[in-house]
């Protein structure tokens, strides 16, 4: 539990009731904010005390850990077994984006009993208007500390903030601040930069590179940021420096390119058969997803910030509005979906009965803000470091959209898998399915390629020579039946070309052909005379480059 307090560069607290005396505390926002909700969630799903240490791993390495767990020591970023020294009894859980959704749903309806209107940023990050509600419970105090002491009823650790504006009520949630109205400005001026990239639901992904940008020129702080003129920042700047100068200079956060959706974006299904089970409402979240995303790219939109809305057969309704600092793929859509209703589905929350009273029957998808749809067209320019997060995250986005525009096989990803020739080696999963091989990469197998492997592939039919002209195949010894020399391709329909071999290793047998049970299957690696490595696979008498090597 936290309790919420004025910012103290700003001055004392207001007396109660003050700041709804202006017209201004209409538009008041509080921000909720869960801090390491990854690792909450974690624990939760998994029925562990608040007080165990829980950690959180990507990639072996830790990117959330519960307040036990920071007392040992342990940090983000550690490698696995640096953390486990660090903290021997922690408990260790892979990342799960759907465990965060689901478990974050009960959340979501407690302070949903107290005010209505509830916007979810992200999984452990919601906001809701202040201003009334402040108004109903007394003042902005009481109606934070009410949230608080509602939620951190279930177990759930919860800092709250209130500002005129969402970015500046986001970062007073994690300082669990409170902003006089008017004073958002001033709250940020003496922030570090980096702020205005520390939240990544309400932030660019390239705004990472924006901030070690003004480190290196000498900004430091939000207000300095700030203080440079509008027409430097979009002159020197990428397109999303705009929107981080009007969120430092207190603006609001939304380009003003938002608009109102058109009614015919708004989609309706009818169940049927109702709906009572997650597997189904996740299948059909997908689908409703891809339809949603097919009326916005015929209206040139994308949306920004979504109403998901379900309806029982005795007329029970369940909604919610996410927003998003990017426009929603397809794929964000349907996982948006999947937490709201398996959240419900589940009822989830401690000492309630939210399960839905019948199977679903209608569920319906509004877009409640749109913008234009060059917003989704994502840069895969960048550092060019293999191991950089943010290009890997820009690169990703931009797949989901062609994945999206062209189906869902369009887009493959490569896995590891098991087998013998380099083609074997790798399955093709399409992106958003389980990553899973098809053969087992662990398993034996004999005869496989030896390192190093190639990496073009091709099906290319040559002709493996001797000194002689005559041409060399793989003998049932699993040997050349002559020393090759030259390898030759037909280029065209009337020449040939050949090259000379410098020289050559192999050949390997790797079995026995399955067009011909009496012939033998082999590999070779030849080096030619113009410096070019290929691989060669023997195959039914004849020979193939398999693969080059760069």
């Amino acid at each position: 539990m936290s309790e919420l307090t004025t910012a103290p560069e700003l001055g004392s607290p207001e007396p109660p009731g003050a700041s709804q005396a202006s017209g201004a505390s209409e538009k008041r926002i509080l921000a909720l904010w869960c801090p390491d909700w990854p690792a909450t969630a974690a624990a939760i799903a998994a029925d562990l005390p608040p007080h165990h240490p829980v950690a959180v791993l990507h990639a072996n390495r830790v990117v959330a850990c519960s307040a036990p767990a920071r007392m040992a020591g342990v940090r983000r970023g550690m490698r696995k077994r640096q953390a486990q020294s660090a903290c021997p009894e922690m408990t260790v859980m892979a990342g799960d984006d759907h465990r965060d959704g689901r478990v974050f749903e009960p959340v979501v309806a407690v302070v949903a009993d107290l005010v209505p209107v509830v916007e979810v940023l992200r999984p452990g990050l919601l906001v809701v208007p202040a201003g009334r509600a402040a108004r109903y419970f007394g003042d902005e105090h009481v109606l934070v500390e009410k949230l608080i002491d509602a939620v951190a009823a279930g177990g759930v650790e919860v800092q709250g903030g209130i500002a005129d504006e969402l970015f500046t009520a986001v970062l007073a949630a994690r300082g669990g601040h409170h902003v006089p109205p008017g004073g958002d400005a001033a709250y940020l001026a003496d922030r570090p930069v980096g702020d205005l990239a520390v939240e990544p639901s309400l932030s660019d992904p390239a705004r990472v590179e924006l901030v070690e940008l003004l480190r290196r020129l000498g900004i430091s702080t939000i207000g300095a940021f700030a203080m440079m003129s509008v027409r430097d920042v979009a002159t020197r700047f990428a397109a999303d420096a705009v929107v981080a100068h009007r969120l430092a200079n207190a603006a609001p956060g939304r380009p003003p390119s938002g608009q109102v959706a058109p009614a015919d974006l708004i989609i309706e299904h009818r169940c049927d058969p109702p709906i009572d089970r997650v597997d189904s409402a996740a299948f059909l979240g997908r689908r409703l997803a891809d339809e949603l995303a097919g009326r916005l790219a015929a209206a040139s939109a994308a949306c920004t910030r979504l109403t998901v809305e379900a309806v029982t057969e005795r007329g029970q309704r369940h909604a919610r509005t996410w927003r998003c600092a990017q426009p929603l793929t397809p794929e964000a859509t349907a996982d948006r979906i999947r937490w709201q209703l398996e959240g419900w589905l589940t009822g989830g929350r401690p000492g309630a009965d939210d399960r839905p009273d019948s199977p679903v029957a209608l569920l319906r998808l509004e877009p409640i803000e749109v913008v234009g749809a060059g917003t989704l067209q994502y840069s895969l320019s960048g550092n060019g470091l293999p191991e950089d997060p943010e290009i890997g995250e820009r690169a990703r986005r931009a797949l989901v959209r062609v994945q999206g525009l062209l189906g869902g096989d369009a887009v493959q990803l490569p896995v590891t898998s098991g087998g013998r020739g380099p083609a074997d080696q790798i399955t093709l999963v399409a992106l958003g399915e389980e990553r899973l091989p098809s053969r087992d990469p662990a398993a034996p197998w004999p005869g496989g390629l030896p390192q190093p492997t190639p990496a073009v592939l091709m099906a290319t039919p040559i002709q493996v020579l001797d000194m002689l002209g005559t041409p060399v195949e793989v003998t049932g010894r699993g040997g050349f039946s002559a020393e090759p020399t030259t390898i030759q391709m037909a280029s065209d329909g009337r020449r040939r070309r050949s090259w000379e071999l410098r020289w050559w290793a192999g050949p390997w047998p790797s079995g026995l052909d399955d067009d011909d049970p009496t012939g033998m299957t082999a590999r070779a690696q030849v080096l030619l005379d113009d410096s070019r490595a290929l691989l060669l696979r023997y195959r039914a008498r004849s020979w193939v480059v398999e693969g080059v090597y760069e």
